[in-house]
């Protein structure tokens, strides 16, 4: 199981939001090698964020993924600026990220764990 989640301030239209949920989607699948059904991406739209003191368009995002590789990180730092910089049109030194890698016995889907 995958979840990354996306905070912004951007002002984006809701078919901007569905092509970017998408690709993310695909995106992380392919970046961790897991399949797809496994991958949830969410979405929130905040336009009370402030980066470095201003308002200017910024990106949050939490990846969270059983098995995540730690070494990887800074890989998938540059993967995931690089998607939410071309989908949502935001530089990429205004995205900050979140790593987690979750233990299976914490994680919940189906009525089981991991």
């Amino acid at each position: 199981m995958s979840l990354l989640k996306i905070q912004t301030n951007a002002n984006v239209s809701s078919e901007q939001i569905k092509v970017a949920v998408k690709a993310l989607s695909e995106g992380v699948a392919t970046m961790l090698g897991k399949p797809e059904r496994y991958v949830m991406v969410s979405f929130e739209q905040n336009s009370n964020m402030l980066f470095a003191g201003t308002d200017q368009t910024l990106v949050y995002l939490e990846l969270k993924s059983i098995g995540l590789a730690e070494d990887k990180t800074t890989e998938y730092s540059s993967i995931l600026c690089q998607m939410a910089s071309q989908h949502l049109d935001v530089a990429t030194d205004r995205i900050y990220i979140e790593f987690s890698n979750a233990q299976r016995h914490l994680w919940g889907w189906n009525e089981a764990t991991f």
